[in-house]
């Protein structure tokens, strides 16, 4: 007859601790939940900031790696035998690192030749993970270009993927640039920062719209797309909700798209054109603007903003259309689908250029 099977108790030690925790817990001070929570806090900004600090030291060693390279190869023509060699050396003596491959070691030739001033690398680059790096100089020609997007990944965090959308997307070249009136209906740290918030033209390169389409099927498209739109919206803004209700009088309105942004500590009004900016557009938005604050707005927000999108739109009739509305508006056109400019081709060698440009044998 075969033996029954035998129920597994957790160790004596187990038992036992978990005895004197039970019995402890009703011993414990008030202020102890506070304390650990606390300590859970500081031991995970440490783990935070080491892992910056190890990241910033690889960046330095690969820049350092690089520049001696660059050194040899223009001292002693160093060809791309040696640097195979190099890397084929560097794995046996490393094997629990990664990053020794030819093609990494030739990225770290590109960058110190892309940074030659180890200031920008310490206090920019090497606050980004490597391969972000990678991106920016295989995808960006401008050296102030390049730092602009190094230094907007800090600030906001991207992911890789997120970095490579904003490039191709040609994000410095909309960031900022959309027809306000905030310098005149904001004070000034939230005038700018609003103002850099905003795009022109936004990119909506995911949706497929007929030619026929109406303001519903952009609207719905969006929302379908939010976690897209969010992105292309850029860091700070909440959804709030679509076809957002408002009563005034006994009568309805609806907002197209209602978010909170949490940078600027205000609601984001959204109203969607299908056509080119016209002067009474400002008009509606400027009444929404004064229902939202009125209904919806808490003693600790700043002014609700208003962003009218708009298939086209001509700047010298949009800033007139702004000029002398006191609730805070902005202007841009948006574009279903996208080209990325010439601009951004790299001016760095690719990795077969590289090899080719050290193809003599030295």
């Amino acid at each position: 007859m075969a033996d029954k099977p035998r129920k597994s108790l957790p160790p004596a030690g187990r038992q036992s601790e978990q005895a004197m925790v039970q019995q402890s817990a009703a011993q414990l001070p008030s202020d102890y939940g506070p304390f650990l929570e606390d300590l859970k806090t500081r031991i995970q900004t440490a783990r935070v900031k080491a892992a910056l600090a190890a990241n910033r030291e690889m960046v330095l060693l690969y820049w350092d790696i690089g520049r001696r390279i660059l050194e040899r190869q223009k001292a002693q023509g160093w060809g791309a035998k040696v640097v195979e060699r190099l890397a084929h050396d560097l794995r046996i003596a490393f094997p629990d690192m990664k990053g020794f491959s030819r093609a990494n070691i030739l990225y770290m030739r590109a960058f110190a030749d892309a940074y030659p001033d180890v200031t920008i690398v310490q206090q920019a680059a090497g606050q980004i993970p490597w391969f972000h790096n990678v991106v920016i100089l295989e995808k960006i020609k401008d050296p102030a270009t390049r730092l602009w997007y190094v230094r907007k990944t800090i600030e906001h965090g991207w992911s890789r993927a997120v970095l490579v959308h904003q490039i191709e997307s040609a994000l410095h070249e909309r960031h900022g640039k959309a027809v306000t009136n905030f310098d005149r209906t904001l004070p000034a740290p939230q005038s700018d920062l609003a103002r850099q918030t905003l795009k022109d033209p936004y990119l909506f390169d995911f949706l497929s719209l007929a030619e026929d389409a109406h303001e519903r099927d952009l609207e719905r498209g969006l929302v379908e797309h939010i976690r897209k739109f969010l992105i292309e919206l850029g860091v700070g803004f909440a959804f709030v909700g679509s076809q957002y209700h408002l009563e005034v009088e006994g009568e309805d309105f609806y907002l197209d798209l209602l978010f909170y942004h949490l940078r600027l500590r205000c609601f984001v009004v959204i109203d969607l054109k299908m056509e080119s900016f016209k002067p009474e557009y400002a008009g509606k938005m400027n009444f929404y603007l004064s229902a939202v604050d009125a209904q919806l707005r808490h003693p600790g927000d700043n002014p609700t903003i208003g962003i009218i999108l708009c298939k086209t739109r001509k700047r010298l009739i949009a800033e007139y259309a702004l000029r002398n509305t006191r609730t805070p508006i902005g202007v841009s056109e948006y574009k279903l689908t996208r080209a990325i400019p010439a601009a951004l081709k790299s001016s760095l060698p690719s990795i077969k250029e590289l090899e080719k440009e050290l193809g003599h044998e030295g």
